[in-house]
């Protein structure tokens, strides 16, 4: 049995259908370190919100889903779970022994001897790398040490053989910008870990939160991507082998 380890989430969601493969439950971690530009969920920024639940209490939660995610399975994502290695990793464990496929939706944003443990007992990754240029990371994530985590972190999935997704968000003025996602997909196309790279569009689905937060939002002005954008940013990708047809 999993050992009992006490963290704190955001919320869950039980039929989530983007992210990872099938029918899966995401539970959202509470507390992020980067502070991203477009994130949709800043009230998940501060880990000592959030509702304290116990690694067993949710484990049971997803239990009664599994006739209905047992061909899916179940999503950590966030905030950031890898800043609660040890509650992930027990939540993973507990999964596993229900026989659920588990996956990780991360930043990559913390040093391997934090996450490698997490990273080596998951299924799969879905690795969010918010630009390949130094200063743009920065910018948009306000964090001088993300680029270099999640290079770190893709870099020893590819050493272990470690399944990944990549999710790359298209930001107009900022990494929607054709030079920068050339050096992206230069990048990512050697790696044999990769199986799928994801272009998210960003939405202004979250602008709401940071009003009620009291927050400063600096995109209000920035219109949503386009689908020419998205056409555009896939056709770099498709050029590298990295996204199908």
């Amino acid at each position: 049995m999993a050992q009992e380890i006490l963290g704190r989430i955001h919320s869950i969601e039980t039929f989530g259908a983007v992210d990872g493969p099938g029918i899966r439950f995401v539970v959202f971690f509470q507390g992020c370190a980067l502070r991203c530009l477009y994130c949709h969920n800043p009230d998940s920024w501060e880990i000592k919100s959030g509702k304290e639940i116990s690694s067993k209490e949710l484990v049971e939660n997803i239990s009664t889903y599994l006739n209905f995610i047992k061909k899916g399975g179940v999503t950590l994502s966030g905030g950031e779970p890898l800043l609660q290695p040890e509650f992930a990793y027990a939540i993973i464990e507990g999964c596993k022994e229900l026989g659920l496929h588990t996956a990780l939706d991360t930043a990559g944003s913390v040093p391997l001897s934090v996450s490698k443990k997490v990273i080596d007992t998951v299924d799969l990754l879905l690795l969010d790398i918010k630009s390949y240029d130094v200063f743009m990371c920065s910018t948009v994530t306000g964090s001088n040490t993300a680029l270099d985590f999640a290079k770190k972190t893709l870099e020893y999935c590819e050493s272990i053989n470690k399944p990944v997704w990549i999710r790359h968000v298209l930001l107009s003025y900022y990494t929607m910008n054709e030079k920068l996602l050339e050096e992206l997909a230069r990048y990512l196309k050697d790696f044999k870990c990769i199986q799928r790279v994801e272009l998210l569009p960003f939405h202004k689905m979250g602008e709401y939160k940071w009003e009620q937060l009291n927050y400063y939002y600096k995109l209000k002005d920035i219109p949503p991507t386009s689908n020419d954008q998205l056409k555009k940013a896939e056709d770099i990708f498709k050029k590298y082998g990295l996204i199908k047809g």
